[in-house]
């Protein structure tokens, strides 16, 4: 039963003569936008409106907090108002119809469907097109959780998690949640994220519900809400910083220490840059979450890693926030003067070391003496065997083979960690890629999972001064079985979609050769690692040196 039973105007009757135009110059009324009900009105002759919460203007629905007054107690309201928009009526009766169907579903993650009523329904004003009743959420609103920001990232996937399930259990059944919009989700006070307002649009998928998961995680990592910036705006919260190509920021540059896998199923749910790594199904969000609740428990005695979180009051790792009681230059000079009396200290050891041998006759041995015969370098000292039962060294990168024609050597005018997920490997030690020296190495973040589980690759973007023919490219890595890429870039920001492969290989003997003869003249190199070494739950890849040659004579 939908549509309004109370009398038409005149307009809708015909029993009017048409509206004379308006005159040169009048402004047109906007659309009828419905008037702030007061509270305490009582609706349907039970629920007396307490608050207004929100409201998603996509189907002119208001969010309440109210009481029912024949079984005291707080409910939820969901109130589909009339604004005069073509087609609204349809809708509304469209979104009756589907929430009817909710009658039997309960789940943690969901605020229990208490009463649905449509347009016309007794008690029901004239302007309210259809009401939906859910158990009221207690706790926070998502804005008001995240001035709480920053949390714990385990604690942060914990909140997702129940709502994650509900999303799952739901889409089974053939339903829809509508979690897509910040003041549709509470927080509850035991910390779990619960979906407290019902009728979503009636053109909402399941697909919807996975982008809407993912933005509760980016706003719980970062306090920006990723998806309609209106949306945002009503909510209290700020929109998702976007590059510019329109895509949204991955949270691991809004709130640096968030850790790669969790950057890399927030952006996969909300489907963000390429489509690689994009989670379809609430159960694949549910799945790598509780992965990551696992992962989470398993390094509960470590420390925590530094995401930019204060320690809590009971938290066991912390770290000093106390500020220097002594200013820095102070500092310096204390530094300077105590270095200055231990080299005095030593000598005057040193010295009395001396006397006191001589009193005794004892005469130091001398010091080996070093021959070098021409060019040849000084020996190595020998190695000291390691304690029996200690773990042996890892071996050292491979070096790459003598380089008869030196001038063939092209080299890098710089080099940075390609990550599309925004959390670049090991960015501190690209350097050591391009030193000439194999024994100094970059490698990758070690994956409990291997490519392509997390994120699609890792890569390392190459660039020289000017645009060069490239002959071959020599790489030197102790990872066997790592698959690597060489792609060309039009740009040293190009985006992974505008790269072009002109080359692959797979690490088999410490070096790899990549033939790039047939290639274009390059100025910007991609090394993309498609297959880390290792395996197990030890998934990286090691890389001592990239040699490039151009093409001579």
């Amino acid at each position: 039963m939908s549509g309004h039973t109370g009398q038409r105007s005149a307009a809708e009757s015909g029993d009017s003569a048409p509206a004379d135009p308006p005159p040169p110059g009048a402004v047109t009324p906007a659309p009828s936008v419905p008037a702030p009900r007061p509270s305490g009105t009582v609706i349907a002759e039970r629920y007396q409106l307490l608050a207004q919460v929100g409201s998603d203007d996509s189907v002119n629905a208001a969010f309440w907090r109210a009481r029912d007054t024949i079984l005291a107690r707080d409910v939820a309201l969901t109130l589909l108002q009339a604004t005069g928009d073509d087609g609204e009526a349809e809708r509304a009766a469209e979104m009756i119809t589907k929430a009817l169907r909710w009658g039997k579903f309960e789940h943690p993650g969901c605020a229990r469907l208490l009463d649905v009523m449509p347009g016309g329904h007794h008690g029901l004003p004239e302007d309210v097109l259809g009401l939906a009743v859910t158990e009221w959420v207690p706790g926070r609103s998502l804005a008001e959780t995240v001035r709480a920001w920053p949390l714990r990232t385990a604690t942060l996937l914990g909140m997702l998690d129940p709502l994650a399930k509900g999303a799952e259990a739901a889409h089974r059944q053939g339903l829809v949640l509508g979690c897509a919009h910040p003041q549709r989700i509470r927080i509850t006070p035991d910390g779990s994220a619960r979906l407290a307002f019902a009728l979503p649009h009636p053109d909402a998928t399941p697909a919807d519900d996975v982008r809407g998961l993912g933005a509760v995680l980016y706003t719980l990592l970062t306090g920006h809400w990723p998806l309609s910036n209106s949306e945002a705006e009503l909510a209290g919260l700020p929109p998702a910083p976007r590059d510019v190509q329109g895509v949204v920021v991955p949270p691991g540059l809004v709130r640096p220490g968030v850790s790669v896998e969790v950057s890399a199923l927030a952006l996969g749910a909300l489907g963000a840059g390429a489509s690689h790594g994009r989670v379809h199904t609430a159960a694949g969000v549910h799945k790598v979450v509780a992965e990551l609740m696992d992962s989470e428990q398993e390094v509960a005695l470590l420390p925590p890693p530094d995401d930019g979180t204060p320690a809590a009051a009971d938290e066991v790792w912390k770290t000093s926030t106390m500020p220097p009681t002594v200013d820095p230059e102070r500092r310096r000079k204390l530094s300077l003067a105590l270095g200055g009396l231990g080299v005095l200290l030593l000598g005057v050891l040193g010295y009395l070391g001396v006397q006191v041998g001589s009193l005794l006759g004892v005469t130091p041995p001398s010091a080996p003496r070093i021959i070098v015969a021409g060019p040849q370098a000084p020996a190595p000292a020998a190695e000291t065997p390691p304690a029996p039962g200690a773990p042996a060294a890892p071996p050292p990168a491979p070096a790459l083979p003598p380089d008869p024609g030196r001038e063939a050597v092209v080299h890098p005018a710089s080099v940075r960690v390609f990550d599309p997920t925004g959390d670049p490997d090991n960015s501190g030690r690209i350097s050591r890629l391009v030193d000439d020296d194999p024994r100094s190495s970059w490698s990758t973040y070690i994956y409990k999972r291997p490519f392509p589980a997390l994120k699609p690759g890792v890569g390392v973007m190459v660039s020289f001064a000017s645009p060069v023919q490239l002959s071959r490219l020599t790489i030197a890595s102790p990872s066997t079985g790592s698959r690597i890429e060489i792609r060309s870039a039009p740009a040293p920001d190009a985006t992974f979609a505008q790269t072009i492969q002109i080359g692959e290989t797979t690490v088999n003997s410490g070096t790899a050769d990549v033939p790039l003869t047939g290639s274009q003249p390059v100025q910007n190199v991609l090394v993309w690692i498609t297959k880390l070494g290792g395996g197990g739950d030890q998934n990286v890849t090691e890389i001592g040196d990239l040699r490039f040659e151009r093409v001579t004579g």
